[in-house]
Order: structure tokens, then C-alpha cells, then sequence
């Protein structure tokens, strides 16, 4: 079993830059993919960004070029590094990952809020 416990949530102006983390325990040889997703007030859970076992990403469209997926396999630990946030980037961030029986492990969430 992976527990996932997420960080580096917060305010920040639009424009502005975030890093959330992702601390992993347990299971974590059987990790498949990890990634990244949100929830806005009001919308559906929608991937953000995933990062694959051999290392190959996935972004939505409106994270292109704005956010980068990575991880530190010393630390056990995934990062969304968010570059140039938007107020419509505002929304709870969760971690995720899926290991190789397909199961699905949630992090508890991390608010993310672009203001002026």
C-alpha cells in the first residue's frame, strides 16, 4: 500500500510561482505512473500532469509550458513546479499514483490560490 502526503500549497499573485511536493511511503517499488491533478470549486477532478515509470510525461494543454513534472528517487518525492499561474489555475492539488494492479492512491489535497 503508497501513501501519499502532498506540500508547498499557498497563495500567490498571478504570474507567480509555486512547487508542490509529494512525499511517498509504502508500496512505492510497484509505482506505475504518479501524477498530478485538480479540482476547482464547482468542476471535475482533471489531470494536470503524469510522469510514467521510464520517465516520459503527459501535461494538459493548459499546463504546457507552464508546469513541470519531476521527481527525486532518493527522496521518494514528486514535484509540479507551476511557473506563470493564472487565477484559473486556482484549485485543490492532489498527488496520485497507480501501481501495477491498477490501483489508485490519493494524497490528501494541497490548495493552490492565484490572487491579486
Amino acid at each position: 500500500q503508497v501513501q501519499l502526503v502532498e506540500s508547498g500549497g499557498g497563495w500567490v499573485q498571478p504570474g507567480g510561482s509555486l512547487r508542490l511536493s509529494c512525499a511517498a511511503f509504502g508500496s512505492i517499488l510497484g509505482i506505475k505512473v504518479m501524477g498530478w491533478y485538480r479540482q476547482a470549486p464547482g468542476k471535475q477532478r482533471a489531470l494536470v500532469a503524469a510522469l510514467l515509470r521510464d520517465g516520459s510525461t503527459n501535461y494538459a494543454d493548459d499546463a504546457k509550458g507552464r508546469f513541470t513534472i519531476s521527481r527525486d528517487n532518493a527522496k521518494n518525492t514528486l514535484y509540479l513546479q507551476m511557473n506563470s499561474l493564472k487565477s484559473e489555475d486556482t484549485a485543490v492539488y492532489y498527488c496520485n499514483a497507480v501501481n501495477l494492479n491498477r490501483e489508485r492512491t490519493w494524497g490528501q489535497g494541497t490548495q493552490v490560490t492565484v490572487s491579486s
